[in-house]
């Protein structure tokens, strides 16, 4: 029995662990650690495995995104709302952003928030510039300094080099006869044959409309043709015989008639004027300006770089211009003037579509000349209400002082307002009635004003359409002068 245990004992002391380095244990010990790093380089194979596999995954994933991102940016917008981008930053003097004339924009519109509340602006490098609200209907922004002195004589004096111009629009003083007169000296017998394009004895309305474009309105204005058109179509066999067309023709001739046959005073000023290009090749201090315009209304690039020029007009003592809207109503008889590459043909006559106006006053005037807005921030806008005791508020030359708003020429100050409401989308809306102005007569010195326009298509559509013409075009005139550039190099010649 004693031997069977000591048997026994022997394995459970052989499996103490013993201090010599050469018993068993420690072997047994080596061999150990020999399996946990077998096992350990096994876990890390697989881990380095998985985190290329993963790293693989991710540049496989990011390829993805980048080659999908940019075939979406090559494309152009689309024509509807959710097709605007956003506004593009001011252009570098001397380059048109042509490329980005067949992107669709919004029209963001400055907050107004209270009449006397200032906001800074910046316009120029290390100068801000206050921008107050000086009217909330229509919204009208008052921004001293804007330009400086030494900007308004250059632009004087390129105006004077240019040469000016009397304005169309000047009125005989009251009491003439002209004023009794018909726009035309022709007969309406031969109007009607002049219309009469196969002289079949009957007007259509095509007819019509072949003829009565006009820009400034000395031929047929939009109402005028209304009238011409809403009597056309009562006729139940749609045409217009003579004795027809003498009733409605003779009623629209007859100055002073406006508007639903309202008494409404025909726009007169008296004034000299010109334009002045403001694109690549100009002066810099015309580029500078549209620049700083941009920045101002924080418009896209294109859609100022693609409006009208700039005008400059001189007053002298005497000269005014009664009020009026500087944009038109949107009609669909109607197209924008600058939009016409791209506008209806059916359209009767073409408008002026203008978003809003900056008005830059390059000298100040001693006494007079002020810009009138009659009804600013009138509570509500009634056309007879411009009548009052048998005087027509919109003569500046009797009624000036009767103006809600008047704003003295200061020289470098600029005026900003809207001539139309917003849509709620983003785009223009209706035309603001409030936004009639003019211009006192001048009693003493000189007036210098500046006009800079932005002409947006109330059409969202047709102003997207105007751009994309307008992009082919110039990429059509880039290939052709690169294909001739070695032959001639007239077109760097510019207009002033």
């Amino acid at each position: 029995m004693d031997a069977v245990q000591e048997n026994l004992i022997e394995p459970e002391e052989s499996l103490r662990p013993s201090s010599s380095p050469y018993s068993s244990p420690f072997r047994s010990t080596r061999l150990h650690i020999q399996r946990s790093n077998v096992c350990s380089r096994a876990y890390f194979v697989v881990v380095m495995v998985f985190f290329h596999v993963y790293i693989l995954n991710v540049i496989a994933l990011l390829l993805y995104v980048h080659y999908n991102n940019g075939d979406a940016g090559s494309s152009s917008a689309p024509d509807g709302d959710s097709g605007r981008s956003l506004p593009h930053p001011v252009p570098p003097p001397g380059q048109l952003h042509m490329e980005d004339l067949s992107q669709s924009f919004a029209l963001p519109r400055i907050e107004g928030i209270r009449v006397g509340y200032v906001q800074r602006v910046s316009l120029v490098p290390d100068r801000t510039h206050e921008m107050k609200t000086i009217s909330l209907k229509p919204l009208i922004f008052e921004v001293p300094g804007f330009l400086s002195e030494e900007e308004g004589r250059v632009v004087v004096q390129l105006a004077q080099l240019k040469g000016l111009m009397d304005s169309q629009a000047a009125a005989p003083s009251q009491g003439q006869e002209e004023l009794n007169q018909p726009l035309l000296t022709f007969s309406t017998e031969e109007v009607f044959s002049l219309l009469d394009l196969n002289q079949d004895g009957l007007l259509q309305k095509q007819e019509i409309v072949s003829h009565s474009r006009s820009q400034d309105e000395t031929w047929l204005s939009a109402d005028n043709l209304r009238q011409i058109l809403t009597k056309l179509e009562a006729c139940p066999s749609g045409m217009l015989n003579l004795e027809d067309f003498r009733q409605v023709y003779d009623e629209t001739q007859r100055p002073g008639r406006q508007r639903g046959g309202k008494l409404y005073s025909e726009f007169k000023q008296k004034s000299k004027h010109t334009w002045l290009y403001q694109g690549p090749g100009s002066h810099y201090v015309l580029h500078a300006l549209r620049n700083r315009v941009t920045s101002m209304t924080r418009l896209p690039s294109t859609l100022v770089e693609l409006s009208e020029p700039l005008q400059v007009i001189r007053y002298e003592p005497g000269d005014f211009s009664n009020a009026h809207h500087d944009s038109s109503p949107s009609h669909s008889e109607t197209t924008c003037a600058h939009t016409r590459l791209a506008g209806n043909k059916s359209a009767l006559t073409e408008v002026s579509c203008r978003y809003l106006t900056i008005l830059f006053y390059l000298s100040s005037v001693e006494e007079g000349g002020e810009t009138t807005f009659p009804v600013a921030d009138n509570r509500t806008f009634e056309e007879h209400a411009l009548i009052q005791d048998g005087v027509d508020l919109t003569d500046t030359q009797e009624t000036c002082s009767r103006g809600n708003l008047r704003i003295k020429p200061t020289a470098g100050t600029a005026i900003l307002w809207y001539n139309h409401l917003s849509d709620g989308r983003g785009w223009m809306g209706d035309l603001d009635e409030y936004s009639l102005h003019g211009d006192c007569p001048v009693r003493r010195g000189v007036k210098w004003v500046a006009s800079s326009w932005v002409n947006v298509d109330p059409d969202y559509q047709q102003q997207a359409r105007y751009q994309r013409l307008v992009a082919q075009r110039h990429h059509a005139k880039s290939g052709m002068e690169d294909h001739y550039h070695s032959l001639s190099h007239s077109d760097l010649h510019q207009d002033l």
